[in-house]
């Protein structure tokens, strides 16, 4: 295993490098074209090798997979489409062996409609303690017909279902998603024992989805633009439950990484004070577009939201929700905006990919931690899905104009030329979403193999990471550069500069360069979407 980087500090999550594995498309144990935790067992060299820290599972509970498992049916039980709970501790021991830090993910602002409490809360009816737990009213209009509120989804369509006793019931998500109360003791008191459950279990840290959505407006009260408070984003009660989460973290000396998607610098920093959350997502700078100024304003932006409360900022560039970072950055449009995702859209693959890498020496240089989202270390682009295999309900709930997220969740090519290019093992059935004609020139062996590959870059920018005086936490400092370069210095000299404009710029004056996203000029000049990193 490779030495600890330098400026590593027993706090290993501010300068980690995070790798989110999305168990359904990583690698099929059992041959039944679903990913599954034996798959994962039996690829953990390739995530040692590849030189990260920790490994974040997206949901791997009991679910019926509404909504890709984030509608979890019981947080005790490991879904059979994955495995075992033994197979989970299994997982979680032989990681650790590697070097490799687990963290799972808890969705506490819903359950599945499947789960053991909503079932109890149809049968009990209505003023019934079950249905308290939830978000269960009388609704409107002359019989109950309408909606109890005008809430938005945080999908298309509407946030409340009817069920046949007239009351309604409330899902900011899907309809197999309902809300939780957190107004009740009993979803409070449910939650801290399943976090000491995972704890208990080895796992170092949890993943908390939807993380300022939990409390409600008590009155739920119509929703009205501009006007503050929201009725069911962040507000202030939210922080009494991540203060007695955070006290239980400490206990076990795990850490949380909230998903907060908050506009307002002073309120996000809230979720990162000393007796709450550890971290937080950067989706400000996961949404930003391949242009200059505006990534240095992220970037600045970030780290003043994060300095008053001395917590880690994090990068990330792609996640299991997001257009994959090779399409997107070969777009016209370099952007990400759910709202603004449509079939058809296209993009130049190599001008792409070649951000793409830049963009993954840009990441790995500033200050905090990193998450990399599995298939970004391969250069993966967005897949085609064909209509009648998609499965996401973003689809379907915005009446077909929204492409989904299927095609950012394909699985993953180990082998180029074995059936599913290695995915599953065999028999092989068919994987769960179709794989493009061309994934194998994407394999992890053929990538392995070639010294200019996406995978050996990352392998050698993170083995850098971690030998390197200068890389993770710490201070940065921007340098004079010219017109559309991005250029930053970091302790010990370690300096990045990212070409950004439509020409090759010189370097600065270095003793060393460390290593380049592409080839630099015969002059020794930086080409355009091309990052660099020297020692000064």
């Amino acid at each position: 295993m490779a030495a600890p980087s330098p400026s590593r500090t027993s706090d290993w999550w501010r300068d980690a490098v995070i790798y989110q594995v999305y168990p359904r498309s990583f690698a099929d144990g059992d041959g039944d074209g679903t990913g599954d935790l034996a798959g994962v067992r039996a690829r953990l060299p390739h995530l040692a090798a590849l030189g990260v820290d920790a490994l974040w599972f997206t949901p791997w509970y009991a679910s019926p997979m509404v909504d890709g498992g984030y509608d979890v049916a019981d947080y005790r039980a490991i879904d059979p489409a994955f495995g075992t709970l033994d197979e989970a501790e299994k997982l979680i021991a032989e990681a650790a062996g590697l070097g490799l830090r687990v963290i799972v993910d808890i969705v506490p602002n819903h359950v599945s409609d499947q789960h053991a409490w909503f079932r109890e809360a149809l049968a009990a009816g209505p003023g019934s303690e079950a249905r308290a737990r939830f978000h269960f009213r009388p609704g409107r209009g002359e019989n109950g017909e309408l909606p109890p509120n005008d809430w938005p989804s945080q999908f298309s369509g509407t946030t409340w279902t009817r069920v046949p006793d007239g009351e309604w019931y409330l899902h900011l998500f899907t309809p197999e998603q309902p809300d939780l109360n957190w107004s009740h003791p009993d979803v409070r008191r449910e939650h801290e024992e399943v976090l000491r459950f995972w704890f208990e279990r080895g796992v170092a840290g949890v993943r908390i989805d939807s993380a300022a959505l939990l409390t409600k407006d008590p009155d739920l009260r119509d929703f009205t633009e501009g006007v503050d408070p929201h009725p069911y984003i962040d507000l202030d009660e939210i922080h009494d439950v991540y203060r007695s989460w955070r006290a239980i973290a400490d206990e076990y000396g795990g850490v949380f990484v909230g998903e907060v998607w908050l506009p307002d610098a002073e309120r996000f920093a809230r979720y990162l004070r000393p007796d709450e959350l550890h971290t937080a997502f950067n989706f400000n700078f996961l949404a930003c577009p391949w242009e200059p100024e505006r990534l240095r304003a992220t970037i600045d932006d970030t780290l003043a939201e994060h300095a008053p409360v001395n917590a880690p900022a994090t990068w990330v560039l792609c996640n299991h929700d997001v257009t994959r970072t090779a399409t997107r950055y070969g777009r016209a449009d370099t952007a990400f905006d759910f709202a603004a995702k449509r079939f058809g859209t296209p993009a130049d693959l190599d001008l792409g990919t070649r951000r793409a890498r830049a963009a993954a020496l840009l990441t790995l240089a500033l200050p905090g931690s990193v998450y990399l989202y599995q298939g970004e270390e391969l250069g993966l682009p967005e897949a085609d899905i064909p209509l009648d295999r998609i499965q996401d309900p973003m689809h379907f709930r915005s009446g077909g104009t929204d492409p989904g997220r299927d095609g950012c969740r394909v699985p993953l090519p180990w082998d180029a030329d074995a059936p599913s290019y290695g995915f599953g093992s065999p028999p092989g059935t068919a994987p769960w979403l179709p794989q493009p004609a061309d994934w194998g020139r994407y394999a992890v062996d053929r990538q392995s193999a070639d010294p200019d590959s996406m995978l050996t870059l990352y392998r050698t920018a993170l083995a850098l990471r971690r030998t390197e005086a200068g890389f993770g936490d710490g201070a940065m400092t921007w340098l004079p550069a010219a017109d559309g370069v991005l250029a930053f210095t970091r302790d010990h000299g370690l300096t990045c500069v990212v070409n950004l404009s439509g020409a090759p710029v010189e370097l600065p004056a270095h003793r060393a360069r460390l290593l380049a996203s592409g080839p630099l000029d015969a002059g020794g000049t930086l080409p355009p979407d091309t990052a660099v990193w020297l020692r000064a």
